[in-house]
């Protein structure tokens, strides 16, 4: 049975939170979910739960996933074989297929109705679809020159109008990074890059990076090392020196795309931790990186 005060700890631990809420309400917050940090157990996930709270007072998130897993899932059971340059998928026709069909299938689907079973308005969007992420032909540096990666996507720019109407309806906007090529085409775009132009086009007060560490760490093996702050101008320092590498650097430099075009500040923070998005917006000590100008 509760005590008298541990109900006045937990009233505690709302007033704390009163100063962000009143800042934030009404404000664009734009989330990159997906890769480990999404569930695939049937339990409902905190961060939905997050998303649903932050739209109640009065914020207006917007969702960008990813899902390379379930695509590469679904190129294993048809006999696909994934090549990457860079770090990036090889994308002919046929995969692009299938990635379309699993990014806004069943990934967003699946997103979009967990979102609605915790009483949230989630809404499938997909770039191309609803004209907001419109690219180029994206080309990967190899050792021998340009390498053709296919239908993968640079963006050129992000059309908000349809997002906006969407926030400001009250509802959850679940953005499917495929963007609309020159002919119409759909290309694959790397959901970190999506979510930071999709940000800094928006003008959101807070880009949030969801992932599978606590930040950005000086040494990644000592949690104890977490940079709870970076600054923009020290980012190239700490990618020459090995501190921020692999799939941390387009997060990063998404956040410093976005904190230079405007986005007032951007986060990485661990999704594994329950409620972390709650811990990082509306407590004074945070548990993540900010990336700030």
């Amino acid at each position: 049975m509760n005590t008298l005060q541990e109900y006045i700890n937990k009233a505690s631990v709302l007033i704390e939170a009163l100063p962000y809420i009143q800042s934030f309400r009404g404000k664009v917050v734009v989330v990159k979910y997906g890769g480990s940090t999404m569930t695939d157990t049937g339990e409902v996930d905190t961060v939905l739960k997050d998303l649903v709270f932050m739209e109640s007072v009065g914020m207006r998130p917007v969702v960008v996933h990813g899902g390379g897993p379930a695509i590469t899932r679904r190129l294993d059971e048809q006999g696909v074989e994934t090549k990457r340059v860079n770090g990036l998928r090889v994308t002919d026709k046929a995969t692009m297929k299938v990635v379309e069909e699993t990014l806004f299938g069943e990934v967003n689907a699946g997103i979009v109705k967990a979102i609605k079973r915790l009483g949230g308005r989630g809404v499938g969007v997909s770039a191309k679809e609803a004209g907001i992420m419109h690219v180029r032909k994206h080309w990967a540096l190899g050792t021998d020159g340009p390498v053709d990666l296919g239908f993968v996507g640079e963006v050129e720019r992000i059309e908000p109008g349809p997002l906006l109407d969407l926030v400001k309806g009250g509802m959850i906007p679940v953005v499917a990074p495929i963007g609309r090529g020159p002919n119409n085409e759909s290309f694959n775009v790397n959901a970190d890059t999506a979510a930071g132009e999709i940000a800094a086009t928006l003008a959101a007060e807070k880009l949030v990076f969801l992932t599978d560490v606590k930040g950005i760490m000086r040494n990644p093996a000592k949690e104890d090392t977490l940079l709870s702050t970076v600054h923009v101008n020290q980012v190239d320092g700490l990618i020459n020196d090995g501190i921020i590498s692999g799939g941390m650097i387009p997060k990063v430099e998404a956040c410093m795309r976005s904190v230079k075009a405007g986005v007032r500040k951007t986060h990485i923070v661990d999704g594994r931790i329950p409620h972390s998005m709650l811990l990082e917006f509306f407590t004074d000590e945070g548990i993540g990186t900010q990336i700030v100008q």
